[in-house]
Formats: C-alpha cells, structure tokens, sequence
C-alpha cells in the first residue's frame, strides 16, 4: 500500500482528514522517507557513487596491483578499510544511513583484498598466476579462506552498525562460495558441472531459509533480508533451472516449484520469488509447446484459456483477499503472521 498527496487530499475531500493534519503526515512521511531507500535523485547519487567504489576496489582491480607485493596490498586496503569504517561511523552521527551503509559495504569489500595480500605476504600463493582480480571470475577453492574472512567481518561489522546495504556483500560473498565450495570438497579434477547444480540448488536454499530467519528477527527493524533473499534465490533457481530433468514428471515438479515460489513470493512481499518463479513458468510452457504439443493446434488456444482463467481467479481473489487471508494467517505462528502483516502493510 503506497500513500501518496492524493490519497491523503482525497481523505481532506471526504471529511477523514482535515486539511492541517493532511499537511502535518505529509510532512512526517517525507522527513521519515529520507531515510528509506527509494528512487529518489538524492538516493540515485548515493548508490551510484558507492557501486563505483565498491566496483573500482573489487571488480575493477588490474594486475598492476600485484606489483605493490603482499605487504603494499595488505597495507592499501587496511587503510583504505579504516579510511570507509570512520567515513561510514561520521555519516551515521550526521544522520545520513543510506550513504553510511554503502561505505560500510565499502569496508566490507574491501576485507578480501587485504586477506589475499595478506597471503601473498605469506607466500600462500607463490606457485599460482591468479591474481586479486582473478576472485570474481574464476572459481577455485584458494578462494575460501577470503570469502570466511569477509563473512566474519561482516557479521562482526553488522552487529555493530545494523546499516541493511551491508548485508550486499555478505550476500555475494555467500553467493561465491556456493561455486568455490564445490572443487574444495570434491578436489579440482572430481567435480563437474551437474554436481556444481545440484550444490547450488541447496546452498541457495539454505541461503533462502537463512534470509528467512532473519527476515523474521528484523520484522520490526530495517530490511536486512533483501539481498540475502536475492542472492540465495537466484543461487537455487539457477541451480534447478540448469538440472537436467529430462523426465516428465521431473519437469513437472520444476513447474510446481516455480508455481510455489510464486506464492511464497506474493505472502512473503518479496518480488524475486515472484520474478524467478515466472519466468520458470514460462521456461516449462515454452518447453510444452516446443516439444510435447509443436504441431498442436489447440495448444495455443488451451493455453490461453489458462491464462484467462488465471486472470479471472486473481479478480476473485482480490474481491475476497481480506477474508481469505485473516482466516489463512490465523494458522500461522505469531511471528510469521505479524511479518506477513507488515510486508503487507
């Protein structure tokens, strides 16, 4: 529900709000929608300018730096480390945690550069030609000890400074080990392709069920599940989209899993279940009218009638959703039922 000045001049027409306390909310909301992520310009600067320095000290390194040696990477990135910790901890005392969260995540990023030259110090690579730069393209299990280093950092980061974006590279970290974890059990000449689907279809469920949980501590917080819900759901549902499942009823189930992640996506107001289970649908009728009905001529005109009768349970759905859904939620436990409620709010 999104409350806007029409709304509130509409209720200023139909006597519920005089038009001084109209005025007074509007105010309150937009002074309390500073803080709130939104697209707002103010808001675009602020994600701009912090994706390009986290992207300029992660994604954009070059194998320049590695003529700095261990001891200058170590040295760079723990002052480049401190330098966005006391940024992050000045922006929260002047009131501003949008910007301060994007420098947390800055400090959080930047953990991995100092743990690989911190290595190379140590001489933990010297018989390999990766370099920093190498962490995110390149799967390999060297790369775990950097990724539990960050995890760490960001938990420890976390409890102090609560700042929601910081879980953004918490949750890609997450993301990457689900990929280097697999040649680290299995040794590097083991391990194929299926096996690396099949791991991520759990590892991004068990990412799932962790944004869950805290999805339902934070309840009555700030959204700190969002990107976890992002990164573990992609993590699964591009693990079972890629799983060959050449049976019929193997892609049936995909479909049923899609259909339900549709669902969870709708209770939980979470629109990446929504997103991936959509186009999941869409990937198993694609696959129905190229294979199983190609020359059909009542496929298309089934098909739509389905569609259609999907539109028409969502009108009568919305006709009774306050109905259904008091009595559904009444047999949920109570914390489900009040983040539902919020969600829904």
């Amino acid at each position: 529900m999104n409350l806007d000045r029409p709304s509130l001049d509409a209720a200023v027409a139909r006597s519920i709000l005089s038009a001084e306390q109209a005025e007074h909310l509007w105010k309150f909301l937009a002074d309390a929608g500073k803080d709130t992520p939104g697209f707002r310009f103010a808001h675009v600067l602020y994600y701009l300018g912090g994706v390009v320095a986290i992207a300029a000290m992660t994604l954009f390194m070059t194998k320049g730096w590695e003529r700095f040696g261990g001891t200058g990477i170590f040295t760079i990135a723990v002052v480049y480390l401190v330098i966005a910790l006391a940024l992050t901890m000045y922006l929260m005392r002047r009131g501003h945690p949008i910007p301060a969260g994007l420098t947390g995540a800055l400090a959080v990023a930047l953990v991995p550069l100092a743990i690989y030259g911190a290595q190379v110090m140590l001489g933990y690579w010297p018989e390999t030609k990766m370099g920093y730069r190498d962490y995110h393209y390149l799967i390999d299990w060297r790369w775990l000890m950097m990724e539990f280093a960050t995890l760490i950092a960001a938990a420890v980061l976390l409890q102090r400074l609560r700042l929601p974006f910081m879980t953004m590279p918490l949750a890609v970290t997450l993301w990457y080990m689900s990929m280097d974890i697999v040649p680290f059990l299995y040794g590097d000449e083991r391990w194929d392709w299926e096996l690396r689907k099949f791991i991520s279809v759990w590892f991004g469920l068990a990412m799932t069920l962790f944004a869950f949980w805290v999805d339902l501590r934070a309840r009555k917080d700030k959204d700190y599940a969002f990107w976890l819900y992002l990164f573990g759901v992609l993590t699964f549902w591009g693990g079972l989209s890629l799983l060959d499942s050449g049976s019929a009823f193997g892609k049936f189930l995909y479909l049923c899993i899609n259909v339900a992640m549709i669902f969870i996506g709708a209770v939980l107001g979470r629109r990446v279940f929504a997103v991936a289970g959509g186009i999941g649908v869409a990937i198993y009728l694609g696959d129905l009218a190229s294979k199983v009905f190609r020359d059909s001529m009542m496929f298309p005109l089934a098909l739509s009638a389905i569609g259609l009768g999907v539109v028409g349970l969502g009108i009568l759905w919305q006709k009774r959703e306050e109905e259904i859904s008091r009595r559904l939620r009444a047999w949920l436990p109570g914390e489900l039922r009040e983040l539902i409620e919020r969600r829904a709010a």
